[in-house]
C-alpha cells in the first residue's frame, strides 16, 4: 500500500492571453502550492478501480473520466505493463473549484503508482505524463512556487521566502473551467465590439490581447516573504468571467476582505475564493467570520507554499 499526499493551489497570478487557434491560451500562471491537499492510496488490484471519500465525494467520478485513473493507465501504457491498482482519494480539495483538485489527484496516482509498481520513473519523464493528463498535472508533481507558461505545463521554479497563511471559501457547487473560459473570451469579445478603436478581428483572439508576462512585484514579493506586497499583487485574469457566472462570489470576496484579509481573490476558474492574511491568527478568524457570514459553504484556514506529491512515510 503507497499513500500520496498531493496539495491544492491558488494562482496568486493568472495572466490570460487572446484564444489561440488550438483553442488553448497563452498563460503567465504563478502557482502556490498549500497544505490544503487531498490523499491517494494505491494497493494491488485487478484493473483500474478508484473510491472516494471526502465531503465532496459525491462529485467525483469513479470512471476513466477520472485523472487518476487516466493516470495510472498512462503510466503502466508508458512502461508496456497491465494496470492493477484499486485508488482510494480521500478528498480534501473542492471539486470543480479552481484549485486543481483533480489534477492533483492525477499527479498523486503517478507518483503512488509508480511506486507501488517499482518503476522508478525519472521525475522529467513523469512530468511529459503529468503534462498529457492535463496544463495543472505537472505543478501538482513539484509544488512550492512555479510560474507556468505555454498552456501552465511549462514550469520554472520560482524563490519564496518564508510561509504565506492563507484562507479558502469554499462554494456551494463548481464552476467548469472551459466554460469560465469561453466566458472570458465572450466578455473581451463584448469590450472589443463597444470600443471605439476597434477593427477587424475580435477582442479575445491571440492578436488582440498581449502575451501575459509574470509581474515583477509579485515575484518581488514571494522572494523577500512579504505578504502585503504579495496582497498587492495578486490577479487573474478570470476573476471577471467567474463573476459573471457566478455574480455571488462578490459577496463572498467582500465578507472576507471585511474579516480582515489583505489580498482577496477568486482562485483559478473558481468558484473558491481566496484570501491572503497577514499571520496564522489572521486567518483563523477570517475563516470563521467566513464560515458564518452565510456567503459560502465552508472556509478553511491553510498556509504555504508545501512541496508537490509525495509518498507518505510508514502509511
Amino acid at each position: 500500500m503507497i499513500t500520496v499526499r498531493v496539495p491544492a493551489k491558488v494562482n496568486v497570478q493568472l495572466g490570460v492571453g487572446g484564444l489561440r487557434a488550438d483553442g488553448f491560451h497563452d498563460l503567465a500562471n504563478v502557482f502556490f502550492a498549500v497544505a490544503l491537499g487531498d490523499e491517494v492510496t494505491a494497493t494491488p488490484g485487478e484493473g483500474v478501480t478508484l473510491s472516494c471519500t471526502g465531503p465532496d465525494a459525491a462529485s467525483v467520478p469513479l470512471d476513466d473520466t477520472n485523472l487518476a485513473a487516466r493516470a495510472a493507465r498512462l503510466l503502466a501504457a508508458h512502461h508496456g505493463i497491465e494496470p492493477g491498482v484499486h485508488l482510494h482519494i480521500a478528498k480534501s480539495i473542492p471539486v470543480a473549484g479552481g484549485m486543481a483538485g483533480g489534477s492533483a489527484d492525477g499527479a498523486a496516482a503517478l507518483v503512488a503508482c509508480d511506486a507501488l509498481w517499482g518503476l522508478n520513473t525519472p521525475m522529467d519523464v513523469l512530468l511529459d505524463l503529468a503534462a498529457e493528463l492535463g496544463s495543472d498535472v505537472p505543478f501538482a508533481l513539484i509544488g512550492g512556487v512555479a510560474l507556468g507558461r505555454g498552456r501552465g505545463e511549462i514550469l520554472e521554479p520560482l524563490p519564496v521566502t518564508g510561509t504565506f497563511h492563507w484562507v479558502f471559501a469554499v462554494a456551494d457547487g463548481g464552476l467548469s473551467t472551459p466554460a469560465v473560459f469561453r466566458e472570458c473570451d465572450r466578455l473581451r469579445d463584448e469590450a472589443f465590439v463597444g470600443s471605439a478603436d476597434q477593427g477587424a478581428g475580435s477582442g479575445s483572439a491571440a492578436t488582440e490581447v498581449p502575451t501575459p508576462d509574470a509581474d515583477a512585484a509579485l515575484l518581488a514579493a514571494l522572494a523577500d516573504g512579504d505578504p502585503a506586497a504579495l496582497a498587492a499583487a495578486l490577479t487573474n485574469d478570470l476573476q471577471p468571467a467567474a463573476l459573471s457566472l457566478r455574480p455571488a462570489l462578490a459577496d463572498t470576496l467582500r465578507a472576507g476582505t471585511d474579516a480582515g484579509a489583505i489580498g482577496a481573490l477568486v482562485s483559478g476558474s473558481g468558484p473558491t475564493c481566496a484570501f491572503l492574511a497577514k499571520d496564522a491568527e489572521a486567518a483563523a478568524a477570517i475563516a470563521k467570520a467566513l464560515t458564518g457570514s452565510g456567503t459560502c459553504r465552508t472556509a478553511h484556514a491553510t498556509y504555504g507554499p508545501v512541496p508537490g506529491a509525495q509518498v507518505q512515510p510508514g502509511v
